[in-house]
């Protein structure tokens, strides 16, 4: 029997346990430990609440969930309850998943002035992630920046767009919908230092915004290359191309405008006790493909600045860190003998939410390759005594169904649910 923990239990920390099952069959024991009460990673908390569909991957992992050889212990902070190394005297491999939860820090002068937030802790709020359900956004000025040109850039945009009657079979939770629905922003300026052909947004999610009700996008033609290059290029960035084509058209006359600023690098940001405008420099594509600037500056008004750079997988104690990278130090999911790593946690934050189900199949065909057979170590029995030792009060995929039902009876309308944004309330959700 081999007996492997996961830290994390997101997309990558499933779709680990499944490779598990599937490479060593009923001779494996699986725990999946999670700081949450709750499971599911950045399905439950980073997905966008309008793209329901893409949440439903989650009923995969529930499968997996609901087998006897894998289990969710949730409420358990690796790194405070239990460390890593007591782990790796419990278990045979220990596959650390905890994803990227942290934003990459904004390194601009400004960049601490009250209205300047990082996509982690503005889509935490929205999606009632525990850590960030108290943020209040400023919503009340007219004048929004997103700083950033990939998805998440363009959820944000959208999620500010947004009138409330558009959030309608959404899991937005309440306090964040009945704030936007009182936002007074107008204007949502996209800051993207290089131009189109650049761009980390997908054509589905750009379409998106043309079917907004009160909001249109808006591209200057002159930052569009030459119609004649589009054959060249492939089919993805040609249609993201035709999209942006599109946006260039001019205005409909919808109240709010979300501009797309290409070839603009923000390099300060300026107020007196809170945001009011982020000064940019333009720049210009250097024989390299890198993004210059070019010394011409102008000033953008900014009630609100988001910004979009990047994650990075906070620190546990005595693992290996990549400080460049904003990850842990791995060769090919490889940390140290037996401590593994998988996801964003491995390579950053990059690729689809499927791009980790292959990492988690190459991690359990190491561990075969690394672990022959049995150790004799213990496992689960041993994770069970000394938590309980210690007096944590573990929830198990039972309680989250309790806590899953509970949420689902609190809904509004017709959406799917009413996320618990305290672990308290979580907690107290179950029936013990």
């Amino acid at each position: 029997m081999r007996h492997i923990a996961v830290i994390g239990s997101g997309p990558a920390g499933y779709y680990t346990a499944e490779a598990c099952q599937k490479q060593f069959g009923d001779a494996v024991r699986v725990d999946i430990l999670d700081r949450l009460p709750v499971p599911f990673g950045l399905i439950r908390s980073g997905v966008a609440p309008d793209h329901q569909a893409i949440k439903g991957v989650s009923r995969r992992y529930e499968a997996v969930a609901l087998t006897d050889n894998v289990r969710f212990v949730g409420n358990v902070m690796v790194g405070v309850d239990i460390t890593v190394a007591e782990l790796m005297e419990l278990y045979d491999a220990v596959v650390l998943a905890t994803g990227a939860p942290s934003d990459r820090p904004l390194a601009l002068p400004g960049a601490d002035l009250p209205g300047v937030i990082g996509s982690a802790a503005f889509v935490g709020w929205y999606n009632g992630h525990p850590d960030h359900a108290g943020l209040a956004p400023p919503l009340g000025g007219t004048d929004a920046v997103v700083i950033g040109n990939g998805n998440v850039a363009l959820d944000v945009a959208r999620i500010l767009a947004k009138s409330r009657a558009e959030f309608s079979g959404s899991d937005i939770v309440s306090p964040a919908l009945d704030a936007l629905g009182g936002a007074g922003i107008r204007t949502i300026t996209l800051l993207g230092r290089r131009g189109p052909t650049q761009i980390a947004m997908t054509p589905k999610e750009l379409a998106e915004l043309a079917l907004l009700e009160r909001a249109e996008p808006v591209v200057d033609p002159a930052d569009l290359p030459s119609i004649a290059g589009d054959a060249e290029l492939e089919p993805g960035l040609r249609k993201t191309l035709g999209h942006l084509r599109r946006f260039s058209a001019g205005r409909s006359g919808k109240p709010i405008a979300i501009r797309f600023a290409f070839f603009s690098q923000p390099v300060a940001i300026e107020g007196s006790a809170r945001v009011e405008r982020v000064i940019v420099e333009r720049t210009r594509i250097d024989a390299s493909g890198a993004a210059i600037g070019t010394g011409e500056r102008h000033a953008v008004p900014a009630s609100l600045v988001i910004a979009c750079i990047g994650y990075r997988t906070p620190r546990i104690a005595g693992v290996p860190y990549d400080d460049a990278a904003g990850r842990f130090a791995n060769e090919e999911g490889r940390i140290l003998p037996r401590l593994y790593a998988v996801g964003w946690a491995r390579r950053g934050p990059s690729g689809t939410i499927g791009t980790n189900r292959p990492d988690g199949f190459a991690i359990a065909e190491k561990i075969a390759a690394d672990i022959p057979g049995d150790s004799g170590r213990v496992g689960r029995p041993g994770l069970d005594a000394l938590l309980g030792k210690r007096g944590i009060d573990v929830v198990t995929f039972r309680d989250w169904q309790q806590i899953d039902a509970a949420e689902v009876a609190a809904r509004r309308g017709d959406a799917p649910r009413e996320k618990f944004t305290s672990i308290p309330d979580m907690l107290g959700a179950r029936t013990l």
